[in-house]
């Protein structure tokens, strides 16, 4: 007996209704998703790390006013930045995210760093979206002031260092 649904437009395999959502939520779960990179906390220390390296070495290429206000904040407050890091790493791969799944999609076969730096402007104005919600929120005048004094520049410093965060997720996207 061969039975077919009343969906059924040919044989089995061949774009059936169900057969085709099937596929499109096989081919979805192959996507590989940015967030699996900090479950572990052993990796997201190891990822937290590399960011405040990153970090630091991107404002020591920096100018006065950058690197004084970077000095002002890691004054005040001891461990500002790491903490910074660990509490918008989420958000921050979230706004990658969108960038990652177009990267899967187009079968891209470089490397992240190499595939982000045409799109290093986009993928600042995304991360920055995310440093701008939380200075709107944040309690911290003095660093307020200080991160609205960069925030103008802040994109073209941040588009700057984008294909190296692509560079640090080349590192870790292997173990997805």
């Amino acid at each position: 007996g061969f039975e077919r649904s009343a969906y059924s437009l040919g044989p089995p395999g061949l774009g059936t209704p169900t057969e085709a959502s099937q596929s499109r939520r096989e081919e979805e779960s192959v996507m590989k998703n940015l967030a699996t990179l900090l479950e572990k906390p052993e990796q997201r220390k190891t990822i937290v790390d590399e960011c405040c390296d990153l970090i630091d070495a991107e404002v020591k290429t920096k100018g006065l006013i950058v690197k004084g206000v970077y000095r002002m904040v890691k004054a005040i407050k001891p461990g500002t930045i790491r903490s910074a890091v660990e509490g918008l790493l989420d958000d921050f791969v979230a706004e990658m995210q969108a960038f990652y799944v177009k990267y899967q999609e187009e079968g891209s076969s470089g490397t992240l760093a190499a595939y982000f730096g045409p799109r290093a402007s986009d993928i600042a104005e995304a991360l920055l979206t995310v440093t701008d919600r939380r200075a709107d929120k944040s309690s911290h005048k003095t660093m307020v002031k200080g991160y609205r004094k960069l925030r103008p520049k802040g994109k073209e410093h941040v588009a700057l260092a984008v294909p190296k965060v692509g560079g640090l997720l080349d590192r870790h996207v292997g173990s997805l």
